[in-house]
């Protein structure tokens, strides 16, 4: 911890479900940081809103996240573990296997969306800050939440930032899938062009599997298309180093996988600290139109050169599939209880489209040109809808800018949120 920053952590009881306010509780975990010099002083909040879902806030350390050192100069910022992650009443695969049946599972799941969050965040905020609003910088998946926030409680807030996050408003998980596809395919090209041996390294690795029973730490045989998984760290600013250089170490001089190896694919693809992340992934485009009922692994059908046996093997994004409950350790617990959300049709609006038209907190939001997890098209589709909004297109970054460079994008978000006041 930096000794530079003051800290204090606070923990806060929640409705689980805030339209039954007198029913069960979890606690939500939120760490309130300053700069030590500062810690006396009356400063504005800015909460911060986790990329994810299924993401704790960030621990601070000297200099990190990125965008810490900038916020604290002029803010008290707290780092809030949404609903479900870190330390407020996580939802592990351990936790999943004490559920009595998949429906009570399922049910429970259901109060972990953005609307929640967002409900959490109001409580939370009139504890601390009494009537007055605060500021918000939502990463990825925290702008979603911010246009929720907009939405539902816009009293609470007086400007917002968003970095990579600016979800379609009416967009469906298949309009999202149908976009994601050719980008990671794009993502994965951009990769082989990098690096032209991994794609014959990737191509062995998958043969090895398909033909040999390779296990993981763990126990959970590692597949080709547990394998291709890998894929969803492309988009980071550091992605394609990262698979690089796990594929330079992946076989021994018997071309069998090396323990570092193994233990890399399952530390990146067992979702042991973030199951939320693979179970509600698909439920955030769940806005009343009919089921979800699996879109990701839907749309793989319409992209013949994702196929297993097509010329370069293509490595998969953001995507969930039905087969990662049955086939990992980590999410099998979830395993039923996420068809039943795959086929829940009632999911209620995360977004009021009237209202967002008519929003007056500045908005400043940060689009990343070439962001291979949230498509640049429906962000400027919603920038255009949404009041107030001023936006900055980039292609200076991947989908991490904030962190990658954090004063630099706060800094300027600021000012364009001071802008469109």
């Amino acid at each position: 911890m930096n000794s530079a920053y003051a800290t204090v952590d606070h923990v806060f009881t929640v409705p689980l479900d805030h339209a039954a306010p007198q029913g069960p509780t979890i606690q939500i975990f939120a760490r309130e940081v300053t700069e030590a010099s500062k810690a006396g002083e009356q400063l504005p909040w800015l909460l911060y809103l986790q990329g994810g879902p299924g993401g704790k806030s960030p621990r601070p350390s000297a200099g990190s996240p990125g965008w810490l050192p900038q916020a604290l100069k002029t803010h008290r910022v707290l780092l809030l573990d949404q609903r479900g992650t870190g330390r407020s009443t996580p939802v592990t695969a351990r936790a999943a296997s004490r559920f009595a049946s998949p429906a009570r599972l399922a049910e429970h799941l259901g109060h972990f969306r953005a609307d929640s969050i967002v409900a959490d965040a109001e409580l939370i905020r009139r504890q601390l800050c009494g009537d007055e609003p605060w500021e918000t910088l939502g990463q990825s998946y925290g702008g979603f939440i911010t246009l929720t926030y907009l939405s539902q409680a816009p009293e609470g807030l007086r400007a917002c930032y968003v970095t990579g996050g600016l979800p379609g408003l009416s967009a469906t998980a298949d309009d999202v899938y149908a976009r994601t596809y050719p980008r990671v395919r794009d993502r994965v090209r951009d990769f082989y062009a990098r690096y032209p041996h991994d794609a014959a390294r990737l191509r062995g690795i998958a043969h090895l599997l398909a033909t040999t029973d390779v296990r993981l730490p763990d126990g959970d045989r590692l597949t080709s298309h547990r394998l291709r998984t890998l894929g969803l760290v492309l988009g980071m600013g550091d992605g394609f180093e990262r698979i690089h250089w796990l594929l330079d170490e992946a076989l021994d001089e018997d071309g069998k996988p090396t323990d570092t190896f193994l233990h890399q694919v399952l530390t990146l693809t067992g979702f042991i600290d973030n199951p939320l992340f693979a179970v509600m992934q698909e439920t955030l485009y769940g806005q009343g139109a009919g089921p979800t009922n699996w879109a990701a692994s839907r749309a793989m059908a319409a992209f013949p050169e994702f196929a297993e046996d097509a010329d370069h093997l293509l490595l998969t994004g953001e995507m969930i599939y039905p087969w990662m409950f049955r086939e990992i350790s980590g999410l099998r617990p979830f395993a039923d209880a996420a068809d039943l959300l795959a086929e829940r049709s009632d999911w209620p609006p995360l977004y009021d489209r009237r209202r967002l038209a008519a929003n007056r907190v500045p908005l400043a939001a940060l689009v990343y040109h070439d962001d291979m997890y949230v498509d640049a098209g429906l962000s400027l589709c919603t920038a255009r809808e949404v009041g107030a909004t001023r936006v900055w297109v980039t292609n200076e970054w991947e989908h991490d800018g904030v962190t990658a460079a954090g004063d630099r994008v706060l800094s300027r978000l600021m000012d364009l949120a001071a802008g469109s006041a």
